[in-house]
Formats: C-alpha cells, sequence, structure tokens
C-alpha cells in the first residue's frame, strides 16, 4: 500500500513549532504521510516525540546540534526507510530520508543553502551546493529511479523562475535564485522530473511557501517558492492536486500538499 496524500513542511525547528499548532494541523490535514525539514533536533531527543495517528516515525539528525535535521510521520508503515544518500560529505547534517512504498520512494531532502555573501561577494556554500549536494543528491534520485518511481519533496531553497519570487530583479544573485542554483533546477526537470505545483498551475502567481521574518513580508506576501514535490514522470497522470496552505503559521516555511489519485 501506499499514500496518496502527502504534506511536507520545512518548520525551522520542530520544538518552537509545537508550541505554535503543530499538532493542531496534523489533526485536521489529512495526510497520510508528513515529511518535515529543518526539525533542529537531535537523536537523543527523538524518542521523546510522538504524534497521535502517525505510529510510524523516522528521524535523521545532524551532528550539529540544533541545526537542520528530517523526518518522515507515517500512517502507512514503509517497506524500508534509509538515512542520507550513502556519501559522508554530505550525510553528517541528516537531511534526506527515504522511504520505500509499494508504488514508488518518498524521499524527504533539505537542501542546503547557498548562505550570505562572503568578502567576493558571491555566496559562501555556492561552490559546495551546486557542485557537490545538487549533482550527487540528483545522481541518488535517478538510482532509485531505476528500481521505481521516486517522489522528493522539501525545501530546495531555490526559486527555479522569475515567477516563483516576488522580487526577482533585486535577488538576482542572492542564495537560492543564483544563475547556478537555478541551472541545478533545470538538471532535475531535464531527468525527467516534475514540479508537481508548475505542472497543475503552470502560470499562477504570488504562489509562495517561505517569507522573510523581516519587513513584514509575510503579510505582504514578498516572498519565495523554494519547498516542492518533484515526481518521476511516470507518476504525472496521477497528479491530482497541488495545495500550498499559506494559511498555516508556525514557522517562516509553509506546508505544501501532494495528493496523487489511486
Amino acid at each position: 500500500m501506499s499514500p496518496n496524500k502527502l504534506v511536507s513542511w520545512n518548520v525551522n525547528g520542530l520544538r518552537a513549532v509545537l508550541k505554535k499548532g503543530f499538532e493542531d494541523f496534523l489533526s485536521q490535514c489529512d495526510a497520510e504521510v508528513v515529511c518535515l525539514q529543518e526539525t533542529k533536533i537531535s537523536d537523543e531527543l527523538t524518542p521523546g516525540f510522538q504524534f497521535a495517528g502517525y505510529p510510524h516515525t523516522y528521524w535523521n539528525c545532524a551532528e550539529k546540534k540544533g541545526y537542520s535535521g528530517t523526518a518522515i510521520l507515517s500512517k502507512i508503515k514503509p517497506i524500508s526507510v534509509r538515512h542520507g544518500i550513502g556519501l559522508p560529505q554530505h550525510d553528517r547534517e541528516g537531511r534526506v530520508i527515504t522511504a520505500e512504498f509499494a508504488d514508488y520512494f518518498l524521499v524527504t531532502v533539505y537542501t542546503p543553502n547557498a548562505q550570505n555573501h562572503d568578502e567576493n561577494k558571491r555566496p559562501r556554500r555556492l561552490d559546495y551546493r551546486t557542485g557537490e549536494w545538487d549533482v550527487d543528491f540528483l545522481h541518488y534520485v535517478c538510482e532509485l529511479e531505476k528500481r521505481k518511481p521516486v517522489i522528493f519533496c522539501g525545501d530546495l531553497n531555490v526559486a527555479h523562475r522569475e515567477i516563483d519570487l516576488a522580487n526577482p530583479k533585486s535577488n538576482r544573485k542572492n542564495a537560492g535564485f543564483t544563475d547556478e542554483e537555478r541551472e541545478g533546477f533545470d538538471n532535475i526537470l531535464a531527468a525527467g522530473f516534475i514540479d508537481s505545483f508548475r505542472h497543475l498551475h503552470p502560470d499562477e502567481t504570488d504562489a509562495y511557501s517561505w517569507w522573510s521574518y523581516r519587513a513584514a513580508a509575510r503579510k505582504r506576501n514578498i516572498g519565495w517558492r523554494i519547498d516542492y514535490f518533484c515526481v518521476s514522470k511516470i507518476l504525472s497522470s496521477r497528479i491530482k492536486q497541488t495545495k500550498i496552505h499559506s494559511e498555516i503559521l508556525g514557522s517562516d516555511h509553509c506546508p505544501i500538499r501532494l495528493t496523487l489519485s489511486p
């Protein structure tokens, strides 16, 4: 059995979002699987988190305390679960979990942020992000796809097109909208994966999943769409609904949803 109702959310700290209605959201969202990013908890803390209705919970925590981290909460027990992508240079930050279901692999991913500019006016971690991570992660999901279709979701830390952020011109060389990062997303599409939201809403504007905490950006909807469900092309006919839950608060990101037809 494979889940058809999926939600992904960068919670920007699980303990923080628990104080802001996270469990109410879980009880109301009608998702069979919820994928989380940026949980910011360490391994020894995970036994303390139990969520009603989601008996199968999997964690991948960063070695650095209070940093990064991913989780999968599922009503359906996966066939198998894998942590990381099998490369030590990437796997110390807890950024990937893969759950295998009957019809597909589901991957939750928290892509590294290219970070602020260095003394050369270039995002500090851009070379690692685009030259190493993007290449190796795409290779990983393409290898999975040789076995069965893949859905990967999460905070990919890139707005792909100008339509995907409120102020493209002023962010032209900033982390999340550099040519290199956008090319990395081009490569995802070229490999045959589909941006499920744009598949159903090719021209929708003002659809964002992240807002800065500064300058009342969320209230003014000055945001970026950097959270995605990317789907193997063979599953494209099953994409029934995609939704950005901008009304759900608690993090600087909002949850996103993918519904598949059976």
